[in-house]
């Protein structure tokens, strides 16, 4: 068994890294790189480059079509008396172009009610075109109808791409993967409403 993937039948990240650190590494044409601008490893300077961890010419072609690696909540914590900005970061394995036409890209989060039945908020693109990292966020009001003890989840769907919006693998014609999985969903944790 190797170390690493590189084909689209075994796509693995380099298999030394923990689960955490695997988050911050994508494909790109040089191999397997872990995210320039990156604390955790002791490099804070925002203009750095990516590090190759593993040289592979070409690496993203054999790979086919970018998917998505993982889903994170950026928002850690939530007041619902006071309301905010709620975010969630979805990574894909290889970098991606967002294209937004008409209504844009969407993604569902999902509030259930304490004792109460599931909602579902839409959430807009927000950023990271370019990158393999993108942002979704949602604006929500102090008050109704967030409400203490209120569970925010990620469950399994594919983000919409409203209009002629468009996600592909950056700077080709590719239709990157959309789909976020169940595993995916629940890997992301819950956060629930404070008063």
């Amino acid at each position: 068994m190797g170390l690493w993937g590189a084909t689209d039948a075994d796509e693995s990240k380099p298999k030394h890294l923990t689960t955490a650190e695997k988050k911050q590494v994508y494909a790109t044409t040089a191999g397997w790189v872990r995210e320039g601008n990156n604390a955790d490893q002791g490099n804070d300077n925002a203009s750095a480059p990516p590090e190759v961890l593993v040289a592979i010419g070409g690496l993203t072609t054999s790979l086919g079509a970018a998917t998505i690696a993982s889903v994170d909540m950026v928002t850690t914590a939530w007041d619902a008396s006071a309301g905010g900005t709620f975010q969630v970061r979805v990574r894909w394995n290889e970098a991606v172009d967002v294209v937004e036409a008409g209504s844009g890209l969407k993604m569902t989060l999902t509030r259930t009610p304490d004792g109460g039945s599931a909602a579902s908020h839409t959430m807009r693109y927000a950023s990271g075109t370019g990158g393999n990292e993108i942002i979704f966020s949602l604006a929500i009001a102090g008050g109704s109808p967030v409400a203490a003890d209120d569970v925010f989840s990620i469950g399994a769907q594919s983000l919409v791409k409203a209009g002629a919006t468009t996600v592909k693998d950056a700077g080709t014609e590719t239709a990157s993967e959309v789909a976020i999985t169940a595993a995916q969903g629940t890997a992301t944790g819950t956060i629930t409403a404070t008063a």
